[in-house]
C-alpha cells in the first residue's frame, strides 16, 4: 500500500497550472484583489464542506469520497481552461473546492488507518513524510512539464487540459485500495447518523484543549502560507524581465523558464524536508518541539521578506519563498501526527478535516486581505502578515511552558 499511497501523491500533484495560477488569472484580466476574492471564495466553499465531507468519508467510505473528489477536480479543470468571466471562474472554484474538501483529510485518514491495522502507528510522521516526499517529487516534475507546455503553447490557461489525464490515472489507482474494514456487516448509514457523528466529533474535538490549540496553530501557519505563496509567480515574472540571456524571448516564455526552474528546486527541497521531518521531531524530543523550532525559523523568513520587498531585492524574496515551502513540508507531517494523537478512534478523518477546515478558514479571510494590501501597498504586506501570526503562535508556545 505504501507504493499506492506514494503514487497517489505523485499523481495528485500533476497540477500543471499550479505554478502559473496567478498568471492565469492576470492573463484573464483580473487584478490582485479579485484574485484574492476568488481564492477566498474557494476556501469558504472548502470550509463549508470540509468537516461534513470528513464525516461522510468515515461513514460512507473513504475510497468513494476520493473518487468523487477527483471527478470534481476534472470538471473544474475544464471550466478553468475555458472560463472568461468571474462567474464561470467562481463555478470552477466551487468544483475545485469539492475536490479539496473530499480529498484533504480523507486520504490522510486512510494512511493512518492502514498504519493502525499494521500495528505501525509509531511510524506516523515517517510514513506520512515518505508519501509527502513523493508528492513533492511529483510536483517538481509537474513544474518542469508545465514550463515546457507554456513555452510550447505560449499561453497559461491551456495547461489545465493537460492536468486531466493524470487525475484519471489517480482514479484507477484508487480502485486498487482495500475496501474499508471498520464498518460492521449490515452497517447502514443515514443523514441522521452522519449529522450525529459530525456533532459528536465536533464536541469531542473542541472539548479537548490540545486540539483547540492545534487548530489555532494550523490556521496561522497554513493561512499565512497559502495566502502568500502564489505571489512568488509575479515576483519571478518581474525577475525574468531583467535577465539579459532571456531578453529575446516573449514575456510569457521567459517567465515559464524561470518559474519552471525555481519551482522545481522548491519542490525538491520540500520533498527532502518532508522525508526528514521525523528526524527533526526526534532531535527535538517529539513533534511539539520540532514544530516550535520551525515556527522560529518561519518568523525569521517572514522578517527577511519585508525589507526584501521594500528594497526590491527580489532574488532574496525568491529564496524566502523557497524556504517557507521547505518549512511547510517539514511542518505538515508533524502537525498531522499531533492531530492524530488527539483523535478519538473511528473519527480520524473528521478530526483531520477539522484541521483542514481551520486552514481553509484562515486562508478564506487572509487571501482577500493580502490581495487588497498587495494591490495598494506592495508585496511587503505578505511578510508583515506572516510576522504577526508567527510571533503570536511562538508567544503561545512559550507561555504554555
Amino acid at each position: 500500500m505504501l507504493r499506492r499511497f506514494a503514487l497517489y501523491g505523485f499523481l495528485k500533484n500533476q497540477r500543471y497550472f499550479e505554478p502559473f495560477l496567478l498568471l492565469v488569472f492576470l492573463e484573464k484580466g483580473l487584478d490582485y484583489f479579485q484574485i484574492g476574492l476568488l481564492i477566498g471564495f474557494r476556501e469558504a466553499c472548502v470550509n463549508l464542506m470540509e468537516i461534513p465531507s470528513g464525516a461522510a468519508a468515515d461513514l460512507y467510505g473513504r475510497r468513494r469520497s476520493m473518487l468523487l473528489s477527483f471527478a470534481a477536480y476534472i470538471v473544474s479543470f475544464a471550466l478553468f481552461a475555458t472560463a472568461q468571466g468571474m462567474a464561470t471562474l467562481a463555478s470552477a472554484m466551487f468544483l475545485f473546492a469539492i475536490g479539496e474538501a473530499f480529498r484533504s483529510g480523507t486520504h490522510k485518514a486512510m494512511i493512518l488507518d492502514w498504519l493502525n491495522r499494521q500495528n505501525r502507528s509509531d511510524e506516523r510522521t515517517r510514513v506520512y513524510g515518505f508519501t509527502r516526499s513523493w508528492s513533492k517529487i511529483g510536483a517538481a516534475l509537474s513544474v518542469l512539464i508545465a514550463a515546457g507546455l507554456v513555452f510550447w503553447t505560449g499561453r497559461y490557461a491551456t495547461i489545465f487540459w493537460f492536468s486531466i489525464p493524470p487525475y484519471l490515472l489517480a482514479m484507477v489507482n484508487f480502485l486498487g485500495y482495500p475496501r474499508e474494514r471498520h464498518r460492521p456487516a449490515g452497517h447502514r448509514v443515514s443523514l441522521r447518523k452522519t449529522a450525529s457523528h459530525l456533532k459528536s466529533s465536533l464536541a469531542d474535538a473542541f472539548r479537548n484543549a490540545r486540539i483547540r490549540r492545534l487548530v489555532l496553530e494550523s490556521s496561522a501557519f497554513e493561512g499565512a502560507f497559502r495566502a502568500g505563496k502564489d505571489y512568488l509567480q509575479p515576483v519571478l515574472q518581474q525577475v525574468a524581465v531583467g535577465i539579459p540571456i532571456l531578453v529575446s524571448l516573449p514575456a510569457n516564455r521567459r517567465s515559464a523558464l524561470l518559474i519552471g526552474l525555481v519551482y522545481a528546486v522548491l519542490h525538491l527541497f520540500s520533498s527532502l524536508s518532508a522525508l526528514n521531518a521525523y528526524r527533526l521531531a526526534g532531535a527535538r524530543g517529539g513533534e511539539d518541539g520540532g514544530s516550535a523550532l520551525l515556527w522560529g525559523g518561519v518568523l525569521v523568513v517572514y522578517l527577511v521578506l519585508v525589507p526584501a520587498f521594500h528594497l526590491e531585492i527580489l532574488p532574496l524574496a525568491v529564496i524566502g519563498f523557497v524556504a517557507l515551502a521547505a518549512a511547510q513540508s517539514l511542518w505538515r507531517p508533524m502537525i498531522i501526527s499531533r492531530f492524530h494523537r488527539c483523535a478519538p478512534p473511528g473519527r480520524e478523518a473528521t478530526v483531520l478535516s477539522i484541521e483542514s477546515q481551520s486552514a481553509s478558514g484562515a486562508t478564506m479571510i487572509l487571501a482577500p486581505v493580502v490581495g487588497f494590501l498587495v494591490e495598494r501597498t506592495g508585496f511587503a504586506s505578505i511578510g508583515i502578515t506572516g510576522v504577526v501570526l508567527a510571533a503570536l503562535i511562538l508567544l503561545g508556545f512559550y507561555t504554555r511552558r
